[in-house]
């Protein structure tokens, strides 16, 4: 009599090429991922982002726990400006807009002009130019606590301007025009300028931007 060894059950089988077939899955999404990332110089650390409490366009506290695990860009202005603040929050806008669908990076707004800039002023403001409230706030609170996201963490800069010296009724402030970086830890890691000599917002400014928060996105 011959003796025939039992063959392993198909279900064996289907389960060795799926297990297989995944394993292959996972080393090419590896691998593209890899591709991506190599060549990449890490985007330098600046220093890191102190808590803070603000409160957003819907009168809601808003603190650096909000931001937790998110890449987010911030940039300060003041909606009664007359001058950069339309285009930097245009600019801003085009930043939303172009940012994937799956990214969870946020964007922050902060005022200069507590005084005038209420939570409904800045929700208004924001709604003009077509925030999407759920990725992009807009904050305010006392002119201390500002001043210590901005100047001390941010490295956004905004000075009074004296009303001798003033071109207009509106002529109130002289602050930054950058756009900063934040990564999901807390650290500022890019500042882009908006405009100025020799500064191409569309093709060169912007798509620097949007890769670094591909960068920092894609960091652990």
């Amino acid at each position: 009599m011959t003796d025939v060894s039992p063959r392993p059950p198909r279900t064996l089988w289907v389960g060795v090429l799926l297990f297989f077939a995944l394993f292959v899955l996972a080393f090419m999404l590896w691998f593209v991922q890899a591709s991506r990332n190599f060549g990449q110089v890490p985007l330098p650390v600046y220093g890191a982002i102190a808590d803070f409490t603000l409160t957003n366009q819907d009168g809601q506290a808003t603190s650096l726990a909000a931001l937790t695990n998110h890449v987010w860009v911030a940039d300060i202005i003041f909606t009664r400006c007359a001058g950069p603040c339309p285009r930097m929050t245009a600019q801003m806008r085009s930043v939303q807009d172009l940012l994937p669908k799956d990214s969870a990076a946020k964007l922050v707004t902060l005022t200069t002009d507590p005084e005038f800039d209420s939570p409904p002023v800045l929700k208004k403001y924001g709604e003009r130019f077509g925030a999407d409230f759920s990725r992009w706030m807009f904050l305010t609170g006392t002119k201390d606590q500002i001043a210590g996201l901005a100047r001390d963490s941010l490295k956004l800069s905004a000075v009074p301007v004296k009303p001798e010296e003033r071109t207009n009724n509106v002529d109130l402030f002289i602050h930054t025009t950058i756009f900063v970086m934040v990564d999901k830890h807390a650290q500022l890691r890019g500042i882009f300028e908006t405009g100025g000599d020799g500064v191409d917002w569309t093709n060169t400014v912007q798509p620097k931007l949007l890769q670094a928060v591909r960068q920092l996105e894609n960091e652990p």
